[in-house]
């Protein structure tokens, strides 16, 4: 049967599934099976594993790219794989061992994985933790990983260093929505100042447009609604007799209780005519 993506990677979720349940043993901390534990990290088991199960490697690449990973970095992640266990071959049929390079590739490769999902998606402190301590560092809880670490590097604390470097690149800051205002001069009328404005939510300042609209007789989906808004706030410039208690805040409820009050005229109103 043909190995799923290539024979390093078949090996890798196998192992995995047959030591998953022994967490002490060798084989669930040998390189391959922490690379696959790595990637679990990132994208969970279902993602790793259901593709492996259907053999659809397809799958396997969009749910690799779900953090906005190139296809050029899936296939480098794969071909790195096939390429340690390769030197792995080498040195277990030759007396003297070389350092393979790809235990240090592979593992850059999975990090700039995992920074992006850091970056641009939500991270647990705990996840971010685990993914760390995976790494073969000096400085992880595993003695197996500290011992493979200093065996296939010349500089052990090049993963840690390279991790460091990765955690530097801050985390994207959600973009809010600016908030949609009329102007100050309106709102000034009805004793919202700038800092009450600037505590409301959008969806509150959305409401409390619609509310003062309403309130001035202005249909919010009026196409001269500017020119009306403008018109009516010199009226009530001129007027100078709205009611204010000195708080923004409890004059928004007042705003509100007028207008409700003037539907409920309006309503009685309607009735009687009618």
């Amino acid at each position: 049967m043909k190995p799923f993506v290539n024979i390093a990677f078949d090996k890798a979720i196998n192992d995995y599934l047959a030591s998953k349940d022994k967490p002490n043993s060798l084989l669930y901390n040998s390189f391959l099976v922490v690379v696959v534990r790595l990637l679990i990290n990132i994208y969970g088991e279902a993602d790793i594993i259901n593709p492996f199960k259907t053999n659809n490697e397809s799958a396997l690449d969009s749910n690799l790219m779900r953090f906005g990973a190139k296809d050029e970095e899936i296939i480098n992640l794969k071909r790195l794989i096939d390429g340690y266990l390769q030197i792995e071959k080498k040195n277990n049929a030759s007396v003297k061992r070389e350092i393979n390079p790809y235990f240090v590739e592979v593992q850059k490769c999975i990090i700039d994985l995992f920074n992006l999902k850091r970056i641009n998606f939500t991270y647990s402190d705990e996840d971010i933790k685990e993914f760390f301590d995976l790494l073969y560092t000096p400085g992880t809880s595993d003695y197996l990983r500290i011992s493979e670490n200093f065996r296939n590097t010349e500089d052990p604390y090049e993963i840690a260093e390279y991790y460091k470097e990765a955690m530097q690149i801050p985390v994207k800051e959600e973009k809010k929505e600016d908030k949609d205002l009329l102007g100050f001069d309106v709102y000034k009328l009805f004793n919202v100042s700038i800092a009450d404005l600037s505590k409301m939510e959008n969806e509150d300042v959305n409401k409390l447009n619609k509310e003062i609209y309403e309130s001035l007789d202005i249909k919010e989906n009026a196409i001269n609604k500017d020119y009306l808004l403008g018109e009516k706030i010199k009226e009530l410039k001129r007027e100078r007799n709205l009611i204010t208690t000195g708080n923004g805040y409890v004059d928004i409820l007042l705003v509100m209780g007028i207008i409700i009050t003037t539907i409920m005229v309006i309503s009685i109103f309607g009735i009687m005519v009618f």
